[in-house]
């Protein structure tokens, strides 16, 4: 039987790119989308096309019965979880703090922070051996913001990414000794729709200049870097914050 991954977030960008990996990795994979469920087909035909298995599972991780709906979506569908990657996150527009509203600020840590925290509390539940499980990882998706502070434009986002990396710590030791690795990547700049979301869709090639490497990543980059985490290669890496940021 195949191992099986949720990707939130899995209809674009990392997480599509994610959920391809994953799939050509052996495993069975649920693509979890908020709206776009166009794209989300599109992913799972594309594993399928390669003779992998894929569903899709909608739900907006910011809400705790979708989070649930979904991951009993994803028992009945495929079976007992193996892998989450949790990649499902917003940005918003460039603004200082005095400029931000409680709605932007809830909109901020709902999704990627409570969101993140309620996916891996369900996916420990199936995985823990305390559960009756038989272990599993989680792959936190972070960001570089969280040790720049982002000033200027997204203090907030960079805030929620800090919130990650302390979840990603804290949780590795919690359940480290009931079979399940916790990991976090922290991509850099990354050439993704998610800049056009926040008002600069040319943000990514904008910022070459102040990386070292000149360039800014692709969502496959960072993608190999969450596949190696899952696999058996990263067998004694757990409470990992793992920089894909061209040394940013």
């Amino acid at each position: 039987m195949k191992p099986i991954a949720l990707i939130t977030g899995g209809s674009r960008g990392i997480g599509a790119a994610t959920a391809l990996l994953v799939a050509r990795a052996g495993y069975s994979v649920a693509v979890n989308y908020q709206s776009n469920s166009l794209a989300a087909d599109e992913v799972v035909r594309l594993i399928r096309a390669e003779g992998g298995t894929a569903i899709t599972v909608q739900a907006d991780v910011a809400h705790e019965n979708q989070v649930l709906a979904m991951f009993d979506k994803v028992d009945a569908k495929l079976g007992r979880l193996t892998a989450l990657v949790n990649s499902a996150g917003v940005v918003d527009v460039a603004s200082r703090v005095d400029a931000m509203s409680v709605a932007r600020l809830k909109r901020m840590f709902d999704t990627n922070v409570v969101g993140s925290f309620v996916c891996a509390r369900e996916a420990v539940r199936r995985m823990s051996t305390l559960h009756g499980g038989e272990g599993g990882v989680i792959v936190n998706l972070s960001s570089v913001a969280a040790t720049l502070g982002s000033p200027g434009q997204y203090v907030d986002y960079a805030a929620s990414k800090g919130a990650i990396d302390t979840f990603t710590v804290g949780l590795a030791r919690e359940v480290a000794n009931e079979g399940i690795r916790v990991n976090a990547v922290r991509p850099g700049v990354i050439d993704t729709e998610i800049h056009a979301s926040g008002g600069q869709p040319d943000r990514a090639v904008q910022l070459a200049g102040a990386i070292p490497m000149k360039r800014p990543g692709t969502a496959m980059e960072v993608a190999q870097a969450i596949v190696w985490l899952i696999s058996d290669a990263a067998s004694y890496t757990t409470g990992a914050l793992l920089d894909v940021g061209g040394g940013r």
